[in-house]
């Protein structure tokens, strides 16, 4: 089964960056979509951005737009986050996942395969 490890987590500044990093492993085939989600503490998991087939087709939640970066290589099977402007309200722990479809990239459901997760803290 596919394997994704994510790196680059760690605490920063309001308005500071940092960039995520996720790598998979196994067969990935047949993956159509990369997607980073993410859980605040007492809340549900919640979409932050997709990647799709090779990365020219995007998706963001809008409470990232304009801010967050999601970029792919599938030559090297990696999916990275770049997230720029950082709020407290980002403080979450960020998962990487792996999907075999195109559409209804937001829902976790559709994903398959998860990271362990890796902790971004954003203070005030």
């Amino acid at each position: 089964q596919v394997q994704l490890v994510e790196s680059g987590g760690g605490v920063v500044q309001a308005g500071g960056s940092l960039r995520l990093s996720c790598a998979a492993s196994g067969p990935t085939f047949n993956i159509a979509s990369m997607a980073w989600f993410r859980q605040a503490p007492g809340k549900e998991r919640e979409f932050v951005a997709a990647s799709i087939w090779s990365g020219s087709t995007t998706d963001y939640a809008d409470s990232v737009k304009g801010r967050f970066t999601v970029s792919r290589d599938n030559t090297k099977k990696t999916v990275d986050l770049q997230m720029n402007s950082l709020k407290p309200e980002d403080t979450a722990v960020y998962y990487c996942a792996t999907s075999t479809y195109i559409s209804g990239v937001r829902y976790a459901v559709n994903y398959a395969y998860w990271g362990q997760g890796t902790q971004v803290t954003v203070s005030s």
